[in-house]
């Protein structure tokens, strides 16, 4: 048995909570993946870098319509995947090196379970196991992808986001299970070097947690790229000479060479014997946690997306730094400020959010001001030629939201090209209390830069506000 002062359960976000203030701390990581967490080694970074091309292929094939000599003809996916993880696997395997150089702190490369309150058995990949007690424990264990319980499944090759980014061939058909982030940002990157992609989801819009406008604007124009199929379910699967057989609800069959099913994420709280150690969760497993990243049990915390409603990195990241301040000034508790949690959705085009949807708003009474500005209104939008494919203005838009009792923003949605980086003033304004009137016109905005399309925005808003 092994004491030490400090145990943290994963290495993503949660490598970042040790670093030089622990000197003269005894402290172990214990990770059961590749080091560097989901984010690094299979979410948002390779997904990215995946993206990129996707968008460069995009760009190529509406040169023409720009006057632009271009053409398109998709990626090469050995290319790409090569690039992408040669880099990322590195990234991997020197930061596990430089944590293992470092003194004081023991890293395991296993899967750890409680076995009472601090105290932890860890199954190591060699087969050993070690027994573990620590005065802080730190839950930094992340989520996994829900596989669903489909007729068939186990008779068919499946893939969810964990291992679809490093497929050997690339699929000529490819269907994507589920109309969150994690599918439309699959199906943008496969439709776009070259695949025929069938993207199913029961509800009646892709990314439906996103504001009602946003999400059916972006669901009809990627369905002009790709086959959505709404209001429709995966009954069942088959095997085919050809590959695998989707068997829908509605009665119709797709065959596919690869099946995606990324239908969401859950917590990976109950892999922990949490019970064991007096730690809570909700009814979905994910660990409870006060203001300050406590848990139930004394001397257990926990963060990102164990904890967090909200699985984004940014938050794990912002978490990992309240706890690790914590860990270290048990006198001067910092809070978790997750008011104003912004999100994005790296597809084509892309989408932005931060605060209320408009729903979300009227169900809390909000007295609401609303307004909406399209970016074929802007200088740069002419430059974009904000047009769909079938030459009929995108939609793409700047959505704001305001408690006309306040002045303030309550909610920004954006949908179109640049999107995650024209919402960083909105979260900003948000986060500062600042009221719409002084950030629409209490500073310059850079003509004829697409921001313009956030200025107009929010003096339509400044003005429905004083009207």
């Amino acid at each position: 048995m092994t004491h030490y002062d400090v145990v943290v359960l994963g290495a993503g976000s949660g490598n970042t909570v040790i670093d030089k203030s622990f000197a003269g701390l005894s402290v172990a990581i214990v990770e059961r993946g590749p080091f560097g967490g989901t984010c690094l080694n299979r979410g948002c970074i390779p997904s990215k870098m995946l993206i990129r091309p996707a968008d460069v292929v995009d760009a190529a094939a509406d040169g023409p319509r720009l006057g632009a000599r271009t053409s398109a003809d998709g990626a090469d996916w050995d290319a790409v995947r090569d690039r992408v993880f040669g880099r990322l696997d590195e990234v991997s395997a020197d930061g596990r090196a430089c944590r293992e150089s470092l003194p004081g702190v023991d890293l395991l490369s296993g899967t750890a379970r409680f076995t009472g309150p601090r105290a932890l058995s860890v199954e190591l990949h060699d087969g050993a196991t070690v027994e573990l007690t620590a005065d802080q424990v730190v839950l930094a264990t992340g989520s996994r992808p829900v596989v669903p319980d489909i007729d068939g499944l186990d008779q068919v090759e499946h893939h969810t986001s964990d291992d679809v980014m490093r497929l050997e061939t690339f699929p000529r058909r490819i269907g994507v299970v589920g109309g969150g982030y994690i599918g439309a940002e699959l199906a943008h990157v496969f439709a776009a070097y070259g695949a025929t992609v069938t993207q199913v989801e029961s509800g009646e819009a892709l990314i439906s947690n996103q504001d009602h406008d946003i999400s059916q604007t972006f669901t009809r124009i990627v369905s002009q790229r790709w086959d959505v199929r709404l209001g429709t379910s995966l009954e069942r699967v088959s095997r085919a000479a050809g590959g695998t057989v989707m068997h829908l609800d509605d009665g119709s069959e797709v065959e596919v060479d690869a099946l995606l099913l990324a239908i969401g994420r859950r917590p990976n709280g109950d892999l922990l014997d949490l019970d064991r150690a007096g730690v809570e969760t909700d009814d979905t497993g994910r660990i409870l946690v006060d203001e300050h990243q406590r848990t139930s049990a004394e001397g257990v915390w926990a963060l990102g997306d164990a904890s967090s409603p909200e699985p984004l990195k940014h938050v794990a990241n912002q978490d990992a730094r309240v706890v690790k301040h914590n860990l270290l000034h048990p006198d001067d508790l910092r809070v978790s400020d997750h008011r104003f949690v912004p999100n994005a959705v790296f597809a084509s085009p892309q989408v932005a959010a931060v605060g209320l949807t408009e729903a979300e708003a009227r169900e809390q009474g909000l007295d609401l001001a609303v307004a909406r500005h399209e970016y074929g209104d802007t200088a740069f939008g002419w430059a974009l030629e904000a047009d769909d494919r079938h030459g009929e203005a995108a939609g793409y838009l700047v959505k704001l939201l305001a408690d006309r009792a306040t002045g303030r923003l309550v909610g920004a949605h954006l949908l179109g090209p640049q999107a995650s980086l024209l919402v960083q003033p909105l979260i900003q304004a948000m986060s500062f209390d600042q009221p719409v009137a002084d950030l629409a016109r209490g500073q310059y905005w850079i003509h004829p830069a697409l921001t313009e399309v956030v200025e107009n925005a929010l003096l339509a808003l400044a003005g429905e506000l004083a009207g």
